[in-house]
């Protein structure tokens, strides 16, 4: 039961005015209207009273007092005498409306909820188009009521009713603009503006297509469309049902349905449709596609307030109270709430994007960001805009505080962070990378156009110039907005927004080859001379020494495993500071910018490594004398290795197994092994040719060519190679192929050395052990005795 509280009562009955359950009390010829603060106010206002449970318009007009009352809407066109009702004309549409019409309805718009958003901007239309006109004509505006949109529901019956206080329409205005499918009375106004001399004045128009209006058959099974212009003395009703070639049109003649200007739209709702009917929905919707329209916007919504009311007492405690005649009698309350039905301002006026950025503070930024957002935390940093010639558009951008707990943001370009409106309506949250590229998705913000094109549908950007110019300048405000972050004072902010943005950023390096020079300033890693603050690039360059001339770096799953690889010995002893990729998407992005400032990225594991410091003559000596070797050790190793080489990036290590400059790297073949949809064949493809260098200056190599040199045919020679590439790969990165052999191999060696035996015997020494087999059997010499100074 729909009924007034004590408090809305007075406002429109005046103070003397009463309240009663389940009927409005009539009023009086004489009554005046009370404003909300109690004051006079000259200007009438629509109210909607509902009595007896049936539902009630916003028709009547009291020209005596000023005052708008609600009377009876039936579901069907009340009956009258035939004498003095006109009668009802029947037109055809002007097109082929069976069709038609089931592409509006099943085809035109993918989502129903957006038939508010057209029948809203309609409505705004027909307000501007009012007061345009009465800048010129103020005669229009003589009836005095105020300009706004008011949408009632009736969920018991699926009735939605939308009035507007503006232009209203003609008979001819009806046949031409709701009778002639596809044909737009705003563009028509917008044609005829721009062919007066007066087309210098801004028009927030809003309508294109002119098939807004026939996405309210999306939900209704009809609708009845009631007008009045300030330009004809008679109102005239339309109405048409879903499916049907024709539709009516008559002059309204009940005085109770009169209205001063204006249209008021009735939707009856399908059967499956109805629950949009809910005040609480069409509120929420309001406030999703139509928050900014430059219009107030108002909804009949349930509202309450706390009183407090007696109750019955207990008759044994009355009884107490009379005994005791000193105590004094308090009479017992409750707190209940009253509810009763009004107006509520659903949206804002003024959008805060389109305020001077000057005028708008940090705090109401924040506050926007939250509201529009669902966010509890403030922004990292925001950038407000406006651009301006051959596209012009107005933008609000921020970087939230924290990622998105969903996973799959970072693969998902349908995030809903940018909100696209078009002439402040709301079009879409659900882009495909039009206006922003994937690895930006974190982004949030708004984006207003007066001239963005749209689709008839205004769903779905339409590809064009004015797309992509939008897109690039969109990107590099976003890229401005995140440099800002980067050079603050604070480094802990950048820190933040590393940790929560980082990977997307590297996802930038590989999908947007033109931003490159953007993106590359705001990377960060760890480095050998920094493991627990990430440096930038330029911070890199800045301690590079004199004669180097090329970025490193190395991949690996940690800090500690990129630390202690064999790789780097060399560069550490030159002082070279090394980056450490320690994301499994780190590679690749480095990979993908191939240089920083005209210094090249090289990967430490790879062959060929130049530290600039190359002695051609010793390498020359050094392969001349190791030859014999590195042949003896590609022998054995077979098709496991491409060749052997001798090394100049160790110092210390004996071995190490590099790949080619092509391919896979160890540590991208670990992550590609290890996906769960990886191809064997791709992977045998991909994976880069080894090269095994040895060092010529660690004994345990000196000790294995000498060994070759004396006995090429030694077994114990060739499971040392074994060993020593089995080693090799583990610290290199790689999986050995039979971890099995390698060690029942080194368990051998161990075995060896408990004994005391060596894989490669010196034969000037010999070995006694228990299980020795080198030992001979030594045979005495017999020497006879002679006498002194004999002769033998």
């Amino acid at each position: 039961m729909h009924r007034l509280s004590r408090r809305s009562a007075a406002v429109i009955f005046g103070h003397g005015g009463s309240r009663y359950r389940n009927a409005v009390a009539p009023i009086s010829a004489s009554s005046y209207l009370h404003n909300s603060v109690g004051e006079s106010n000259n200007k009438p206002r629509w109210f909607s009273v509902i009595t007896s449970g049936k539902y009630q318009s916003l028709t009547q007009l009291n020209f005596k007092t000023g005052l708008y009352f609600g009377h009876r809407f039936e579901s069907t066109t009340a009956a009258s005498d035939a004498s003095t009702t006109p009668p009802v004309e029947r037109y055809e549409y002007q097109a082929e409306v069976s069709r038609l019409m089931d592409l509006i309805v099943n085809s035109l718009y993918s989502n129903k909820e957006v038939f508010l958003r057209e029948l809203v901007s309609n409505a705004s239309d027909a307000l501007d188009k009012l007061r345009f006109l009465s800048v010129t004509e103020p005669e229009l505006l003589k009836d005095a009521v105020d300009l706004d949109i008011r949408i009632q529901t009736d969920k018991d019956n699926g009735i939605i009713t939308i009035t507007d206080s503006g232009i209203g329409m003609t008979r001819q205005d009806l046949v031409d603009c709701l009778g002639t499918i596809a044909q737009s009375g705003t563009a028509k106004f917008l044609k005829a503006l721009k062919d007066s001399k007066d087309a210098g004045g801004d028009s927030n128009l809003i309508g294109q297509f002119g098939v807004g209006f026939y996405s309210a058959f999306l939900v209704s099974d009809r609708v009845v469309v009631s007008t009045k212009s300030p330009k004809s003395d008679k109102q005239y009703v339309w109405e048409g049902e879903a499916n049907t070639s024709s539709y009516t049109i008559r002059e309204e003649t009940d005085p109770e349905k009169l209205i001063p200007r204006g249209t008021c739209l009735t939707l009856y709702l399908k059967r499956d449709d109805k629950g949009f009917a809910h005040p609480e929905r069409i509120q929420k919707l309001v406030k999703n596609y139509s928050q900014f329209v430059s219009f107030p916007i108002y909804t009949w919504q349930e509202k309450g307030f706390t009183k407090e009311v007696e109750v019955d007492e207990d008759p044994s405690e009355v009884r107490k109270d009379e005994q005791d005649e000193k105590t004094e009698k308090k009479k017992k309350t409750k707190t209940v709430v009253e509810k009763y039905w009004d107006w509520e301002l659903t949206n804002e006026t003024q959008p805060i994007w389109l305020r001077n950025p000057k005028e708008v503070t940090t705090e109401e930024y924040n506050e926007f960001y939250k509201k529009t957002f669902n966010e509890y935390l403030e922004p990292l940093a925001s950038s407000h805009f406006t651009t301006e010639g051959e596209v012009e558009f107005r933008s609000i951008l921020y970087v939230p505080s924290i990622s998105s707990t969903s996973k799959d943001d970072i693969v998902n370009p349908k995030t809903k962070n940018i909100r696209l409106y078009v002439k402040r309506v709301f079009i879409s949250d659900d882009f495909d990378g039009e206006l922003f590229p994937r690895y930006l998705s974190f982004v949030k913000g708004v984006v207003d156009s007066n001239d963005l094109p749209l689709n008839v549908s205004r769903e779905i950007l339409q590809e064009s110039r004015i797309v992509r110019i939008m897109r690039k300048r969109l990107v590099r405000k976003a890229f401005d907005m995140i440099l800002g972050i980067s050079m603050s004072e604070n480094r802990e902010d950048y820190e933040k927004f590393w940790d929560n943005f980082g990977k997307y950023l590297k996802l930038g390096c590989i999908e947007d080859r033109e931003n490159h020079k953007r993106i590359a300033p705001l990377l960060r890693f760890f480095s050998s001379q920094s493991e627990e603050d990430m440096i930038s690039l330029d911070e890199y360059i800045e301690n590079m020494i004199p004669e180097q001339k090329d970025i490193f770096y190395i991949a690996a799953d940690s800090v500690k495993s990129a630390k202690n690889t064999p790789f780097l010995e060399r560069l550490h002893e030159k002082k070279i500071e090394v980056l450490y990729l320690v994301d499994p998407i780190d590679e690749v992005a480095i990979q993908n910018l191939k240089s920083y400032k005209e210094k090249n990225f090289v990967d430490a594991t790879k062959e060929d490594l130049d530290l600039g410091d190359k002695n051609e003559e010793k390498e020359k000596e050094m392969k001349q004398e190791f030859a014999q070797t590195c042949d003896f050790i590609k022998k054995h190793l077979g098709d496991k290795v491409a060749s052997v080489q001798i090394s100049n990036r160790l110092r210390s290590s004996p071995c190490v197994v590099v790949t080619g400059k092509f391919g896979w790297s160890a540590n991208m073949e670990r992550l590609m092994k290890s996906q769960t949809v990886g191809d064997a064949s791709s992977l045998e493809f991909m994976r880069s040719r080894r090269v095994f260098e040895i060092n010529p200056e660690n004994p345990i190599i000196r000790r294995l060519d000498d060994a070759i040199k004396n006995n090429p045919d030694d077994r114990n020679a060739r499971k040392f190679i074994d060993i020593l590439y089995g080693s090799a790969l583990v610290t290199s990165g790689f999986t050995p192929e039979d971890p099995a052999e390698l060690a029942g191999n080194l368990h051998e060696l161990m075995h060896m050395v408990i004994e005391g035996r060596s894989f490669f015997p010196d034969p000037n020494v010999q070995y006694q052990g228990a299980n020795s087999t080198t030992s001979e059997t030594l045979e005495a010499e017999v020497v006879e005795p002679v006498e002194a100074g004999s002769k033998k």
